[in-house]
This record gives C-alpha cells, structure tokens and sequence, in this order.
C-alpha cells in the first residue's frame, strides 16, 4: 500500500518488523517525518505514537543543534538510557527519523548496527522533498520555503534557529539569571 507523497508503508512495516526480529530485546520502532508525523510504528500498548513522532522531531532538531555546536558535524544519532531501557534515534535520509525502544538488557552495538542499517534502507524509501500531512482529509508535501527543510539543497533536515552571542536580550549577561529578570543594574 502507498500511502502520502508515494511512502510504501507495507515495506517501511515489513523494515520495522524485520529489525524487531534482529534485535530481540527491541520492544518498539517508529518512523517519523522531520516535522514529527508518524509515517510508520511498530511500537508497545501504552506507547503514543504521536507524541513519541513529537519528541523524536524535538530531539532531532536539539541533537542537529548540539552536535553543530560542539563541531561534530552533521546529526546522525542519538541514544537516551532510562532506568528502564534504551531510546535511540538515528536519521533515515534528510526527510525522516527512525526510533527505537529497547529494554535495558539490549546489547547496545546490535542497536547501533542494526538502527544505523535500517535507518539506510528506510532512507531509501523515503521521497526526496519533506513529507507532512496537512488536516484530515488532505495531505501535501511541504515547500523547502516553509522553513522545514534547508533552502541550500543538501536535503538535511533544518536545525532549529540559532540566536549568535550578541542577540540575547539587552542588559542580559550569562550569569544574571533568568533571561526576564529586566536590564542589568549599572554601579
């Protein structure tokens, strides 16, 4: 079945289904857009797809932006430990995130490699402009204009904005507490 902007879903599940049968102590796996849509999920009763989509898009945007900060390159990947297990998140292409749910007793390399792999073949069926679904009823392809994606081509999803260092608030210094505290008092 192909679904929005010409995603095979049934292939993207059988991904899913296939990497939960590589990794046994993987106990979900969710496709989400960039803009955090669900695309696809394998994933346990009591898990929100949705609100998992959200936050896997929250992370990728602050993972995109940690890792530019400390010079590290382009984002690839992610891993969070819980008491309870493992979420890992890896990029699949430029228009889609794949995440994973692990207990705590998962060997953590298999993740890796087989999260990495996956993340490849699900980028592969993935179209090449951003994918997003508008209200129920219709659905469309968002234009690189609307700021989801990078006007320079690269097909990476677009980080969150980054203020420079002179563009704080006015009279606010790093130190002075919350960021509405008002000017600084001069001596």
């Amino acid at each position: 079945m192909t679904g929005a902007a010409g995603i095979d879903e049934a292939e993207i599940r059988e991904e899913l289904r296939g990497l939960r049968s590589r990794v046994p102590e993987l106990t979900g796996a969710l496709l989400a857009s960039a803009d955090g849509l669900v695309l696809a999920h394998e994933t346990p009763p009591g898990t929100e797809p949705d609100g998992l989509a959200a936050l896997t898009a929250a992370a990728l945007g602050v993972g995109a932006r940690l890792s530019g900060a400390a010079a590290r390159g382009d984002f690839r990947e992610l891993l969070v430990r819980g008491s309870d297990g493992y979420v890992a998140t890896y990029a699949a292409g430029g228009t889609a995130v794949l995440t994973l749910l692990a207990g705590d007793r998962v060997n953590v390399g298999r993740l890796h490699l087989e999260g990495r792999r996956s993340g490849r073949r699900l980028a592969g069926l993935m179209p090449t402009a951003p994918v997003a679904e508008g209200p129920p009823g219709g659905g469309r392809a968002v234009p690189e204009s609307a700021g989801h994606a990078p006007a320079d081509g690269t097909g990476r999803p677009a980080a969150l904005p980054v203020r420079s260092p002179g563009s704080a608030r006015p009279g606010w210094r790093p130190g002075d507490g919350p960021r509405s505290a008002g000017p600084r008092p001069t001596a």
